[in-house]
């Protein structure tokens, strides 16, 4: 079985979009009003919690679901919410945002591993999509349903935008075309099965859910020297499993011409440091500028191609300690669409 299991890392070390971790809920704070809620999509139910800003009524909502190794305390993480619960940032800026545990993490529904793909997951997010735009848990109907996501949930909102073609923006981060793969496969070399990892034995995960080893995110998915060591901590705490099947059909997000075929604004947004998504040496990631230069050519005119760099990140920019410069671009953004 572990012979196995390194033979499925390793080939989808080649197809990895972009690892993300995973995680679980913060407590619901000011400023934002918030309701849980369990959506029916294909193998089961997502669960989640819808926010509307408090201030004020909003017509615009972001679909926020993290990347494998995370749940969504990515999105809305519990220590020092002020600064790293981007949830919470954006309700301050009058965003509605819904924070939604992808399928098999978190409290969303888990089943076998092997059925479990980013192509399912589009899917997914696709019948959220609708649901917000009907009316989700009593909120009123939402005009402007922007998705973010973080590496692989990057490839599962591109696989969706072009799939089916009914959000009015694309947000990916931890993501890009120009993926390390020799950094991905030292990343890969960090996962076990989630069965055999302390936090989450004896809980019925199949021999498909891995999870990383003890110790090794913050050399994965961190700049280790920048980083504040509680946030560490705490991701540690609240690491999540995810399956290899999911890393297929995500990789094709990032091979042309997918993405050239989003008709609606695009941001992408990566950590200076970050060693998945920044090619060899970060050079994609020097500037801003550079990685548009880099991203520009698969993506076609309606994108309206942003990019933002996060100077000293790794690959979760959400938990980087000068998140703040990358969260007011993000609402910059939001607020251009449909201008």
């Amino acid at each position: 079985m572990r012979t196995s299991l390194r033979s499925i890392a390793v080939s989808a070390a080649a197809i990895l979009l972009c690892l993300t971790p995973s995680t679980a809920h913060a407590e619901d704070a000011a400023p934002g009003r918030c309701t849980a809620v369990s959506i029916p999509v294909p193998l089961g139910e997502m669960a989640g919690s819808l926010c509307t800003p408090t201030a004020r009524a909003t017509d615009t909502v972001m679909v926020l679901i993290a990347g494998s190794n995370y749940n969504a305390t990515y999105w809305d993480f519990p220590y020092a919410p002020e600064t790293y619960s981007f949830r919470r940032a954006m309700n301050a800026a009058g965003i509605a945002t819904l924070v939604v545990d992808r399928l098999g993490n978190g409290a969303s529904t888990r089943p076998p591993s092997t059925q479990v793909t980013a192509t399912v997951s589009a899917r997914a997010l696709h019948d959220i999509v609708r649901s917000l735009r009907a009316g989700l848990a009593g909120a009123p109907p939402f005009g402007k349903v922007i998705t973010g996501g973080h590496s692989l949930s990057s490839g599962i909102d591109v696989l969706e935008a072009t799939t089916y073609q009914d959000v009015d923006g694309v947000l990916l981060t931890g993501y890009s075309h120009a993926l390390n793969v020799s950094e991905v496969l030292g990343v890969i070399s960090t996962y076990h099965q989630a069965a055999e990892d302390p936090q989450f034995a004896g809980r019925g995960y199949d021999a498909g859910y891995l999870a990383t080893r003890p110790g090794t995110r913050a050399a994965d998915f961190f700049a280790p020297e920048t980083a504040d060591p509680e946030v560490l901590a705490v991701d540690e705490a609240t690491k999540e499993v995810f399956s290899p099947t999911e890393y297929p059909d995500g990789l094709t997000s990032t091979l042309p011409p997918m993405s050239n075929f989003i008709n609606v604004p695009v941001l992408v947004v990566n950590g200076s440091r970050d060693r998945l998504s920044c090619g060899p040496a970060y050079a994609v990631c020097a500037d801003a500028e550079t990685l548009r230069a880099t991203e520009a050519p698969f993506f076609g005119p309606a994108a309206r191609l942003r990019t933002f760099v996060l100077p000293g990140s790794g690959h979760s920019v959400n938990l980087a300690r000068n998140t703040a410069e990358y969260r007011a671009a993000v609402v910059d953004w939001v607020r251009s669409i449909g201008q």
